[in-house]
């Protein structure tokens, strides 16, 4: 029977995958901040949660020793969340907790989890969500962004180094999810100069002039699924409609396309 070892598992993405992994015979460590709060995955057999906050690296190694005791196969990097707003609205404080969730909290859990597959297992493998936002950027989201994109810089590069070991590292890059993301997830920076193109944003949302198609967390579940268990080199898994489309604008027609999709979409001069 293989573990999975999830962060941010208490809703939206990191609850549906613990919960598909489960229903796929595996049984599953799940992580959050307040696992004492958990009311659906505490029922099930062969899962046990752990309590996690990756910004707090005592409590991640001893979070991360509990479950290399219990033998892990699979690390499923989750957590995070998104700040939004003009960059020139963000105060240190919001930019370097964005940072030390995101980017650093990832880091925090898997360095000892690297450690631990290349002594003790000779294999292993990472799966780390990153966002439609780490392949094609959008306005006001620069800080999130640069975190996205600075984790697919990473996992490619630790591919290099630790493919040696038998351990590999992928990504998932889910679009558009119907979650409670704006109310759980979200933290917003407002600036009266970027509220107008906030709202268009908004606006562009709810009227569907985006084009953004929202995923249900369950099916980009299963492309966490597919990247855990087919045996595959591919290193990035795109999920849902309009991250598959980013990322075909980008790669057939360049950034310089994109940029005038965004420049039109918005109408930013």
């Amino acid at each position: 029977m293989q573990t999975i070892f999830i962060t941010g598992a208490s809703s939206g993405l990191g609850k549906a995958a613990a919960e598909l992994f489960h229903a796929n015979g595996w049984r599953v460590i799940a992580t959050m901040r307040n696992p004492e709060k958990e009311t659906e995955l505490n029922q099930l057999e062969r899962v046990t949660l752990l309590p996690l906050d990756v910004t707090k690296a005592e409590q991640v190694r001893e979070t991360v020793g509990q479950a290399m005791a219990m033998g892990v196969d699979v690390v499923l990097n989750n957590a995070g969340y998104g700040l939004v707003g003009g960059f020139e609205a963000y105060t240190e404080e919001q930019i370097t907790r964005q940072l030390d969730t995101n980017l650093l909290g990832v880091f925090r859990v898997a360095q000892p989890f690297v450690t631990y597959f290349r002594e003790h297992h000779r294999k292993g493998l990472f799966l780390t969500v990153t966002s439609a936002a780490g392949i094609a950027a959008n306005p006001l989201a620069s800080i999130y962004s640069a975190t996205k994109f600075a984790l697919e810089g990473w996992s490619e590069a630790m591919n290099y180094e630790a493919n040696q070991f038998g351990i590999y590292f992928k990504t998932i890059a889910p679009g558009a999810m119907n979650t409670d993301y704006v109310g759980r997830s979200l933290s917003f920076a407002s600036h009266d100069a970027y509220m107008p193109l906030w709202n268009k944003m908004i606006s562009g949302f709810e009227d569907g002039s985006t084009n953004v198609i929202f995923s249900d967390p369950a099916e980009i579940a299963e492309v966490i699924y597919e990247a855990a268990t087919d045996d595959k080199p591919q290193r990035r898994y795109l999920a849902g409609p309009d991250a598959i489309a980013l990322s075909e604008t980008r790669q057939h027609l360049g950034i310089e396309a994109h940029s005038e999709q965004i420049q039109g979409l918005y109408k930013i001069n």
